[in-house]
């Protein structure tokens, strides 16, 4: 049985039987006006962080969500879209699909502003999409993307960037991990379907996106998530696992790189009321300003002794410097 084969079993469990600790369940439970989770869908929640952001969704979006667990997140996105079709779920399995459908019906009784139409669902996988080509603004996956193996992962991330519209966005929240996992750890299908051995470095998981012509990447969110200790899991040492939220926009790929954010900001301190770069950026005196990582090396790099430069935050939430 292969890990994909392996995953659609253990999901397909979870649909029949809900799972509260399958996954870190830590998506937050948003609490906005007239917004009801049904009990069901918190405890179908197999996310790792939240991919529903506000910012993303002004002006009637259409939304594409992969893999659609319990519809937490797909009731979340329909609340500001609130249009028949507004949002897309697609999932391969099928009793997670019907499972949704149900849950649905549930949050219909709850919120009298919802209607299953919203949400089209729709059978299919992450790696050949039923979604017309650049047709969706705002792209989700949640805790899925870690479960594919390299070249699954790079066909996965390529139908996402086919589906999106110029300037569209793919929003994720995936588990990684800086430290060596070994062969075992990598291979054990179980494991990557749990959400825990496909965990990548950053910079990997990154590269993975510009690579795929996204042109700005945006790091949201950095936090804890598992850890694997050789007391459970055949590993010498503890393992740190956190989980990342993402953004990957589908701007044109800069001439020098792309601009990945990941929370670092430059601050001018100089007796001038700005300073300019002749490139771009204007730094007004002691006003923050988030940069990208591009845009930080080559600040440093002027060896101004009037420019601060802070660490990665790993936490981006808009209005930098690009």
């Amino acid at each position: 049985m292969s890990y994909l084969e392996t995953t659609k079993d253990v999901y397909k469990e979870a649909a029949l039987t809900p799972d509260v600790g399958l996954c870190c369940t830590t998506n937050p439970i948003w609490e906005l006006p007239e917004l009801k989770i049904p009990k069901i869908m918190q405890e179908m929640n197999y996310g790792c962080g939240s991919t529903v952001h506000p910012r993303d969704l002004a002006n009637n979006p259409k939304i594409l969500y992969v893999g659609v667990g319990g519809g937490m997140e797909l009731l979340q996105f329909a609340y500001f879209s609130r249009q028949k079709d507004g949002v897309i779920g697609v999932d391969v399995v099928d009793e997670m699909l019907e499972a949704s459908r149900k849950n649905f019906q549930e949050a219909e009784l709850q919120n009298p502003w919802f209607k299953s139409e919203f949400v089209n669902l729709k059978k299919g996988d992450a790696l050949h999409l039923p979604v017309e080509d650049e047709s969706i603004d705002v792209a989700a996956q949640n805790c899925l993307f870690n479960i594919f193996k390299t070249e699954e992962l790079k066909k996965a991330i390529a139908e996402m960037y086919r589906v999106l519209k110029p300037h569209g966005r793919l929003v994720m929240s995936d588990p990684t991990c800086e430290q060596h996992m070994n062969d075992e750890l990598r291979n054990d299908e179980q494991l990557r379907a749990l959400c825990l051995s496909g965990s990548l470095p950053i910079k990997e998981y990154v590269k993975m996106l510009t690579d795929a012509g996204f042109g700005t990447i945006e790091i949201r969110a950095r936090k804890p998530y598992r850890i694997l200790s050789p007391t459970h899991y055949n590993t010498d040492e503890l393992i740190y696992i956190e989980s990342i939220e993402v953004a990957a926009i589908k701007d044109p790929m800069p001439e020098d790189g792309p601009c990945v954010f990941t929370g670092k900001t430059a601050i001018y301190y100089g007796t001038e009321d700005y300073f300019d770069d002749k490139k771009g950026h204007v730094l007004l005196q002691n006003q923050p300003l988030a940069v990208c990582d591009k845009t930080a090396n080559a600040l440093k790099n002027l060896n101004r002794e009037d420019i601060f430069i802070s660490e990665s935050t790993w936490h981006y939430d808009g209005d930098g410097c690009c």
